[in-house]
């Protein structure tokens, strides 16, 4: 990956590649889960360590896959039952095909089991060597014959084991191979030797199995993931304009006859409701859209929530700890910071509002801003119901503004407005007659 963060923490569609495989494993309620780590072990456990059930085994050096499996013998001695083997860069298995990798192996009462593919392009990997029709030995590419290299049924390195001969046997891979290190699926043979029974899943889908091991191929399996799950919500009833430049995480939730436009991005625990309709260029992280809402073009929402019928945007910037009530405008190159925007209230133009609590129906003139910030401190601003708010006015936090009071165009508030009064805050406007004609008069230099 030609970067100092580990394979398996590189994002995919909004998680790492890790979490993927985890969430997979998931599936079929495993009584314990190990991560063998090496590369950057300590990163890998600092974002995965609050996990529950889970523990870490630690190969150091690495000397191969049969003995990073090794490692984790300390985490299962005295415990019975099915060990799967997953691989970390391997994200794509469905949760279906990993509950068939399992029932395969019990219905086989074998001792391993392991997924297949065939392919047509199969360089790269361990090739299956079947004797009449059974699975006899698994051979990596690098010590494969011109003869085994013509097979197209490959090693997926997803397996399934019997814990009760598992570690024994392993102690008996050697490393007489090209890259010197202990090969599991040298284990294969050794189990055939032992008379053990040896089962194989062949997957119709190779994607299932695919593996990363580049930037270019994240991007690729990427692209996989993406389409998937737009086909998935426009099944479910969601319009999606342009699927291809319409980038939706996984964990995201879409309510049905909601409209998607080109170069939308909708990440993390987003939830949109139903019949919204997101314009163009909008990027939405982590945050909750109720239904019949607008989201015109080129806004950025951040961990906010919007109630139903409200409008945002172009060009606002929604940041983490907002609400926008029921019906409320958001418009255009609006700023809104841990902020409250009452039911029916509107900010539509050029307005920064930080650290505000808003009521309902509340008007928010053009160029308006809460100073929320004396250098070392935030502090809040309280603008009640039915309040209305002059352009380019600045509110100078803490300050409240009451219930249906104003503010002056152009004012400066530094103290509480009350219930139905006008606050006014700035110069006195003084007109000199005459001053023009007398300034034409004036020699020039």
């Amino acid at each position: 990956m030609k970067s100092k963060l580990p394979k398996v923490l590189h994002p995919l569609a909004g998680r790492p590649l890790i979490e993927h495989v985890l969430r997979t494993a998931n599936a079929v309620s495993p009584a314990t889960v190990t991560l063998i780590v090496g590369h950057a072990a300590d990163l890998v456990r600092e974002r995965l360590g609050s996990r529950p059930n889970t523990g870490f085994a630690l190969q150091e050096p690495q000397l191969g896959t049969a003995h990073a499996l090794q490692q984790a013998e300390a985490r299962l001695a005295g415990k019975s039952g099915t060990v799967v083997l997953l691989s970390g860069d391997v994200p794509l298995l469905s949760e279906a095909t990993l509950r068939r990798l399992i029932e395969t192996h019990h219905g086989a009462g074998a001792a391993a089991t392991v997924i297949t593919a065939i392919v047509e392009r199969p360089y790269g990997y361990g090739r299956i060597v079947r004797t009449r029709g059974r699975i006899a030995r698994i051979v990596e590419e690098r010590d494969a014959s011109p003869d085994v290299r013509q097979i197209r049924e490959i090693n997926s390195g997803i397996y399934a084991f019997d814990l009760a001969p598992l570690f024994d046997a392993l102690r008996g891979i050697a490393s007489q191979n090209a890259q010197g290190e202990f090969y599991l699926t040298d284990l294969i043979g050794i189990y055939r030797r032992r008379k053990l029974t040896v089962e194989t899943l062949v997957v119709d889908n190779q994607q299932e199995i695919r593996g990363i091991n580049s930037r270019s191929e994240l991007a690729e399996v990427s692209r996989i993931v993406r389409q998937t799950k737009n086909e998935e919500l426009m099944a479910a009833g969601v319009t999606i304009i342009d699927p291809a430049t319409t980038y939706i995480d996984q964990n995201v939730e879409i309510g049905a006859d909601t409209v998607i436009h080109p170069g939308v991005t909708i990440e993390g625990q987003s939830r949109i409701g139903a019949a919204c309709e997101i314009h163009a260029n909008v990027r939405i992280v982590d945050s909750e859209i109720a239904d019949k809402t607008v989201i015109n073009n080129f806004c950025l929402i951040i961990g906010s929530r919007i109630a139903e019928g409200a409008s945002v945007g172009p060009f606002a910037h929604l940041r983490p700890e907002t609400v926008v009530g029921e019906g409320a405008k958001i418009g255009n190159f609006v700023e809104l910071k841990k902020t409250t925007m009452g039911p029916g209230s509107k900010a539509n133009h050029l307005a920064y509002l930080g650290d505000a609590t808003i009521g309902a129906k509340v008007n928010v003139g053009a160029g308006t801003i809460t100073c929320n910030y004396d250098g070392t401190k935030k502090h809040p601003t309280i603008i009640e119901d039915g309040a209305f708010i002059g352009s380019d006015s600045q509110l100078i936090a803490p300050v409240r503004i009451g219930k249906g009071a104003y503010v002056g165009a152009g004012s400066s508030i530094t103290e509480d407005v009350p219930d139905g009064a006008l606050g006014i805050a700035r110069g006195r406007q003084t007109n000199v007659a005459g001053w023009v004609e007398r300034r034409k008069g004036q020699p020039k230099d």
